[in-house]
């Protein structure tokens, strides 16, 4: 049982390199498949009511509310967690539902009044109307990941 294993060596001065594969030689050989994504990726957006995420008036409306700052706080109030629903009706109505970040806020009575006026101003919204709602109250949970990188959340 005692058998003796050895191991051959064997000396060589060089040792010749594998031929490199090279994009030009494989596109000679290599014959494309169809592209299974060539007609999702050609193809258009389906038409996305005005009112609707995604619309040209609710994305106005969503750029427009970007625009108020809250005057402690260097965010948006957007971006702040402030706002919590936004409906456009096909006729230009719309109807914002925000809180602030306490009822006691500096700007509880003037901030509403400045949503509407900047959100009846967005072209295509006729009328616009502003609830302002306690419940669920508002804390950081809320806020964007941009809002928090910006006050050093993140």
């Amino acid at each position: 049982m005692n058998e003796e294993r050895r191991i051959e060596v064997e000396e060589v001065e060089a040792v010749t390199a594998p031929p490199r594969a090279r994009v030009e030689d494989a596109r000679e050989t290599f014959e494309r498949k169809r592209d299974y994504l060539e007609g999702f990726l050609a193809q258009k957006p389906a038409d996305v009511p005005a009112g609707q995420p995604g619309g040209a008036t609710y994305d106005a409306i969503i750029d427009a509310l970007k625009d108020i700052f809250d005057p402690e706080i260097p965010v948006n109030i957007y971006d702040l967690g402030l706002i919590y629903n936004v409906e456009v009706t096909d006729a230009g109505h719309a109807v914002v539902t925000m809180t602030l970040t306490t009822p006691h806020c500096p700007v509880a009575e003037s901030m509403p009044g400045e949503v509407e006026l900047r959100v009846g101003a967005v072209p295509g919204v006729g009328h616009a109307e502003v609830n302002l709602v306690w419940d669920p109250p508002w804390d950081p949970a809320k806020m964007s990941d941009e809002a928090r990188l910006e006050l050093g959340m993140l």
